[in-house]
């Protein structure tokens, strides 16, 4: 059986662990020891990860071993990702969920829940990323895990990144900083990368802030505990962004030492970070004038582009105009028209106005001032084209920022509505009449010196009124607690308020766990009690009967019906009988909404209540009440 998963608690020697394999012939037994591998090298080996998950999907064509399979798919999930293949970490992330589903526990959903947020993040598509972020706050809240509340405000800080929300990336990232050195003396290889992770974050955001020194230092953290824990599959990433740091303030010594850094390793497969290292060295060797070395670079990095391939090869032209410039040289003119060409193309309009204004400058050095001038007004014009640009770009950052604020308040808003409903709903739960009926015939018993049933049914009456108000703290019980309450409520009914006139069924589909499955508290009790006092009451004898079902893998279908009166009896007797018009049905309106709103907050737009009136086909008599009601399936609390 293998870990599944859930981090472990020590780094195992990956060297060690490669020994023992080269002794094991037998398949299942190599499977193990190739799954530990794997789990340890996707941070550390790529190429050598790849290699033992190919004999791992090898193994796993013959035998079936669903624990084995999630972990090949979440490995596989990880390795792409770190491979800049987004699409396949994705569908690896998808078919692991879907083993989950059926037995991964809140944990282990919440750690893939944090994994597969970051994929979408860097396939940039926010909204689902924030949806899986949302439901893995929901477990974690439940079960609180220190090492992946840790991991998933890291990932939340990405997001508000992704949002161009800097203030709150910022917070996340400086909040994850502070917790770094309480997990150090239990952090595996995966808390590590997270721990770069928090770093290149506060890197990305010091660089956007202005602040080029405290980007750096970021920078140069992540890279010093990448090469201290060996982890080499991000490392020319890193290396560049090092690289790029000390270019934006001018240290070109340091700038070249990690853009060669970043060239040299092999471990990271991503060819657009060393056509960028390439590049940026070659600008870096412009301006130490060693021009010859950096028209090579250029030469080298120009091919390898192909992620914003317009941008950068503007760049390469513009660099290689400047260097013929330098050198007096009048081609340095067609590689800046060259440079002016690809910003077109790729409608960078501040890249442009620098190339105009280098091409407006050659023309006035040469003396050919009508050229000049031509060059200063397209100068200025693009001026003002990138300004325009700079004033969409922030109302989209805004309107990005203030949608996913808007989210966040609305979540807030459903969570805080859901717990005001259900403190109304249980006031109105336990309504006056059938507290003073359930005491009157209590009494009655005494009076009569029944005592024996006087005090069963008096602590029957003690034991549902401590369940309300125990339960009164808690947002969701499990299914099980909510079904033993339930009978509680029928049983005193049936054998206090109704005198045997009153009979119940519940009944619970076997496809549900109800020890499992959480539900919102005392949420049907309301219905429940709105059939027997309006349907069952006025007859000589009733039946409840209240079914559970699995609806869908989120929600419960619960139906409560009752052989009763019908509702449009029961409208004219509470018009006719000052005693039933007294009654209202408060509790079931308040459960509807609140059901609604539980439902809404996650995503789940359905009717979530039905009534439907049971009637005999030939004599069109009223057989009773049907309701039909959609529940949510909830993590249980822990107390």
């Amino acid at each position: 059986m293998p870990t599944v998963s859930t981090y472990p608690n020590t780094n195992e020697d990956i060297s060690k662990l490669e020994s023992t394999l080269h002794l094991i012939d037998e398949r299942l037994q190599r499977l193990a020891t190739l799954d530990r591998l794997a789990s340890q090298l996707v941070f550390t080996d790529i190429s050598k990860a790849q290699k033992y998950l190919a004999e791992i999907f090898q193994i796993l064509s013959d035998y079936d071993q669903p624990d084995f399979v999630l972990n090949y798919n979440l490995n596989m999930a990880l390795v792409e990702n770190q491979l800049y293949n987004f699409n396949l970490s994705e569908i690896h992330f998808r078919m692991a969920l879907e083993i989950l589903g059926e037995r991964g526990d809140v944990n282990q959903l919440a750690e893939t829940y944090i994994d597969y947020a970051g994929t979408l993040l860097n396939l940039d598509q926010p909204d689902r990323a924030r949806f899986y972020l949302n439901q893995a706050t929901k477990y974690l809240e439940t079960y609180p895990d220190s090492r992946l509340n840790f991991r998933l405000i890291c990932r939340e800080g990405f997001f508000y990144l992704k949002c161009s929300n800097y203030a709150k990336a910022l917070k996340a990232f400086l909040d994850c900083e502070l917790e770094v050195p309480h997990l150090m003396e239990v952090a595996d290889l995966k808390d590590y990368h997270f721990f770069t992770l928090v770093q290149s974050g506060l890197g990305s955001i010091y660089g956007l802030l202005g602040e080029p020194e405290r980007s750096v230092q970021s920078y140069l953290n992540v890279v010093e505990l990448c090469e201290k824990k060996g982890m080499r599959s991000r490392l020319s990433w890193h290396y560049l962004n090092v690289g790029n740091g000390y270019m934006a303030i001018q240290d070109y010594e340091n700038a070249s030492l990690f853009f060669k850094k970043a060239i040299k390793v092999v471990d990271d497969l991503n060819q657009q970070t060393r056509a960028l290292a390439y590049a940026n060295l070659g600008y870096c060797y412009l301006n130490k004038r060693q021009y010859n070395e950096a028209l090579e670079l250029f030469n080298t990095a120009y091919p390898l582009f192909k992620d914003r391939k317009e941008k950068n090869l503007a760049n390469i032209e513009w660099w290689r105009g400047k260097i013929y410039e330098e050198q007096k040289a009048k081609k340095a003119l067609k590689y800046y028209f060259k440079a002016l060409e690809f910003a077109k193309k790729g409608q960078d309009y501040r890249q442009a106005t620098g190339i105009l204004k280098d091409i407006a400058d050659l023309y006035a050095k040469d003396f050919d001032y009508k050229n000049a001038y031509d060059y200063q007004v397209l100068y200025n014009q693009a001026v003002e084209r990138f300004m325009v640009e700079q004033r969409d770009n922030q109302i989209r950052e805004m309107e990005i920022r203030y949608a996913a604020e808007r989210k966040e308040k609305e979540a807030e808003m459903f969570k805080l509505q859901a717990a005001g409903l259900q403190l109304k709903a249980l006031r109105a739960q336990m309504n006056p009449h059938f507290v003073f009926n359930a005491l009157n015939s209590v009494q009655n018993y005494i009076t009569s010196n029944d005592t024996n049933q006087a005090a069963k049914y008096l602590a029957k009456f003690a034991h549902l009124m401590r369940q309300s108000l125990e339960y009164s703290e808690l947002e969701v019980i499990s299914l099980e607690k909510e079904v033993e309450f339930l009978k509680n409520y029928l049983d005193i009914n049936m054998n206090l308020r109704f005198e045997d006139k009153l009979k119940y069924e519940i009944s619970i589909d076997e496809e549900i766990e109800e020890d499992i499955y959480g539900v919102p508290t005392m949420i049907i009790q309301p219905y429940v009690e709105n059939a027997i006092e309006h349907g069952i009451r006025s007859k000589r004898m009733g039946t409840i009967r209240v079914l559970f079902e699995l609806h869908d893998e989120n929600t419960i279908l619960c139906v409560v019906e009752d052989d009763g009166i019908g509702r449009n009896k029961a409208r004219e007797l509470q018009m006719k009988n000052p005693k039933f018009k007294d009654h209202k049905s408060m509790g079931t309106r308040i459960t509807q909404e609140r059901l609604q709103i539980l439902l809404q907050a996650r995503n789940l737009e359905q009717e979530v209540v039905q009534i439907i009136d049971l009637v005999d086909e030939k004599s069109g008599k009223a057989l009773g009440t049907r309701v039909e009601m959609l529940i949510p399936i909830m993590e249980i609390q822990l107390k």
